[in-house]
C-alpha cells in the first residue's frame, strides 16, 4: 500500500474550474492523486468544515482552496484542519481579485494558510508537492528534475540570444 498521500482542491463554485486546472494537471504530472469538490464557506459551512476535519484520516496531506470575492473558504479549511493550506485567490470583474487576495492573505494568528498570486493555481500546486516530498524522496527527486530543466531552457534561450545578437 502506497504511503502517498493526496492533495485535495477545493474551489468555491464550479467556475472556479478553468483557475484550479493548471494545479490539478501539475499534481497529476508529478503523480499526486487528486481529488476536488466545489464547497462553500458560505453556503456548504458544514460540508466545508466536515470535510477538512477529517481530510488527515482521509489520506490527504495538503488542500488547495480556490476562492473569490470574500474569499474565506482557504480560511474555513485552515480553520478545521492541522494539514497545510494553499489559498488560491481568484480574480474577479469586481476588483480584479484583489479582494480574494486580501481575504486569503490577512489570516488571524494560529489559522495560517499560505497564500500565492491572484490566479496563481500552478505555483500552488507547486508548492503542495514541495509540502509533500518532505517526507517522499521519488517526490523530492522529482522537484530536482523540473529544477534542472527549468534551468537548461534558460540556458538554452540565453544561448540563442547569443548568438542572434553576435550575428547583428
Amino acid at each position: 500500500m502506497s504511503n502517498q498521500k493526496k492533495a485535495a482542491v477545493i474551489m468555491g463554485s464550479d467556475s472556479d474550474l478553468p483557475v484550479v486546472l493548471p494545479a490539478i494537471k501539475e499534481l497529476k504530472r508529478f503523480g499526486i492523486p487528486v481529488e476536488a469538490h466545489v464547497m462553500s464557506a458560505h453556503r456548504t459551512p458544514g460540508e466545508a468544515a466536515d470535510f477538512s476535519e477529517n481530510a488527515r484520516k482521509n489520506g490527504f496531506g495538503v488542500i488547495l482552496a480556490a476562492a473569490g470575492k470574500a474569499a474565506h473558504l482557504a480560511g474555513v479549511l485552515a480553520a478545521h484542519t492541522t494539514l497545510p493550506v494553499i489559498g488560491i485567490p481568484v480574480k474577479s470583474s469586481t476588483l480584479d481579485g484583489l479582494d480574494a487576495l486580501l481575504a486569503t492573505v490577512q489570516m488571524p494568528a494560529g489559522i495560517p494558510v499560505a497564500t500565492v498570486a491572484i490566479d496563481g493555481a500552478k505555483n500552488a500546486a507547486l508548492l503542495a508537492v514541495q509540502m509533500l516530498a518532505l517526507g517522499d524522496e521519488a517526490l523530492a527527486d522529482k522537484l530536482e528534475e523540473m529544477k534542472r530543466s527549468m534551468r537548461e531552457e534558460v540556458l538554452a534561450k540565453d544561448q540563442k540570444l547569443q548568438e542572434e545578437l553576435a550575428a547583428l
